[in-house]
């Protein structure tokens, strides 16, 4: 259930997100009495109970969907002790640090997306090879999720918990004051296969937009939607940066900037204050939609909108966020760490996960399973969202993923593009200053 904008800023995105679609759950905190550090050794409790540490950030939900007790109920002698780290900017930080010293790790230990590039490249060696673990088969995993979490010696150091794959949410009451079609396939159809024809919906919607609802909410979700349908978008297949020439990154830089140019955009910052007021207040009639984004929508939009919110396609399959489950090799019940580590990603497991926390499965397998191939959200005007989900997961591409792959999207949209959105710089001043910012980031 990560999302990725940077990595640091997108965990409190989930807090809320897996909050608002699933009932009762708990905001990130170190737990059953751990002091929140990255992760401690298991070992045995007083009852003679092998304890299995697992460390994460924020809510990734396995124990608020019941999923420790459900496995400690099938292994009586094993008691799980999870530790999460609250900000998550202090988590990966912290997960180096006990990397490079070989102490005070977790039995398990999550991994963003934006870092499992570093962590395949420079720390497989401290990991488990869990391709090789019973019970594992990749091809119940995404290939592409699969491949992240792959070393270039063919050793996966990470098993998927969760995608975002990307859809368009959007207003349908909006769409029909303004003349556009608001019925989920016909509204799909308008922008099929390319933003552009999104941008022209746009124009369209703008022409007699109701009650003064710009047509988009932000040109950084916009570019973070876009460019995440492409291979090749900070770094090539060897290794090289390459965000000053990148064609995705520059396709996806003109189209967000083209939209705020034409005042499609409402010129909001996602998941700030402002933009959840302006979800409140209804004032954008749509958003680029990865799975979790749902969440954030029905939390701030409230019962206000219910049913007046729908999930269209996107223009292009793309894929917005994900984590990983990994087991250090200094791990001190690593056998049982492995065991847990692989049931919890399991399709059956992530599809419970899915049905009680909204958190995409990355095991395709789990998409025929009813808790996922019916889903259906009546917030959502009962969107079948298990198949359009499903559908772009399903064909997004294989992602290149480079070190510093989350601090550069990060200075793109909250650089560049805020210069361009809320300060009235050029789209070449705010260029300018995303490729500044990032080289100095990488020369670090």
């Amino acid at each position: 259930m990560r999302r990725n904008t940077g990595s640091h800023r997108s965990t409190a995105v989930v807090l809320a997100a897996v909050a608002a679609l699933g009932a009762g759950l708990l905001s990130g905190c170190a737990d059953d009495g751990d002091d929140g550090s990255a992760g401690s050794s298991g070992g045995g409790d007083s009852n003679g109970k092998t304890v299995v540490t697992v460390g994460t950030y924020g809510v990734m939900g396995f124990k608020q969907a019941g999923l420790y007790d459900e496995y400690t109920k099938l292994h009586p002698d094993i008691k799980i002790k999870e530790s999460v780290i609250d900000p998550a900017s202090n988590y990966y930080p912290q997960l180096l640090t006990h990397l490079g010293s070989g102490s005070g790790l977790a039995d398990i230990q999550a991994v963003e997306v934006g870092n499992i590039n570093e962590v395949t490249t420079t720390q497989a060696d401290k990991f488990v090879d869990l391709s090789k673990a019973d019970g594992v088969k990749k091809e119940n995993f995404l290939g592409w999720k699969w491949s992240q979490a792959t070393a270039k010696d063919g050793k996966t150091i990470g098993l998927g918990t969760d995608v975002g794959p990307m859809a368009i949410c959007y207003r349908k009451d909006l769409f029909q004051q303004a003349g556009l079609p608001a019925d989920r396939d016909a509204v799909s159809e308008l922008w099929a296969g390319d933003w552009r024809k999104y941008l022209e919906a746009g124009k369209d919607y703008a022409k007699k937009a109701p009650g003064g609802a710009a047509f988009l909410d932000s040109a950084g979700g916009l570019f973070n939607a876009a460019v995440s349908g492409s291979s090749e978008v900070y770094y090539d297949k060897s290794g090289k940066p390459i965000y000053k020439d990148s064609p995705a990154v520059k396709e996806a830089w003109k189209l967000a900037t083209d939209a705020s140019a034409a005042k499609l955009s409402a010129g909001l910052q996602e998941f700030t204050k402002p933009w959840q007021q302006a979800l409140a207040n209804g004032k954008f009639a749509t958003a680029s939609c990865p799975a979790w984004m749902l969440g954030q929508i029905k939390e701030y939009a409230g019962d206000k909108y219910k049913g007046k919110w729908d999930v269209a396609a996107a223009p292009k399959p793309a894929n917005w966020g994900g984590s990983f489950l990994s087991v250090p090799q200094v791990a001190k019940n690593k056998d049982e760490a492995v065991k847990l580590a692989t049931w919890l990603t399991a399709p059956e497991q992530q599809a419970k996960l899915f049905e009680k926390q909204a958190s995409f499965p990355s095991a395709q397998a789990a998409y025929d399973l009813p808790q996922v191939a019916d889903a259906k959200l009546p917030y959502f005007n009962n969107a079948p969202i298990g198949k359009i989900f499903s559908q772009a997961a399903k064909a997004s591409p294989t992602q290149v993923l480079g070190p510093k792959d989350a601090v550069i999207k990060q200075n793109f949209t909250d650089v560049g593009l805020l210069q361009v959105e809320q300060q009235g710089k050029s789209a070449d001043e705010g260029w300018k200053a995303a490729i500044k910012t990032n080289d100095n980031a990488l020369d670090q």
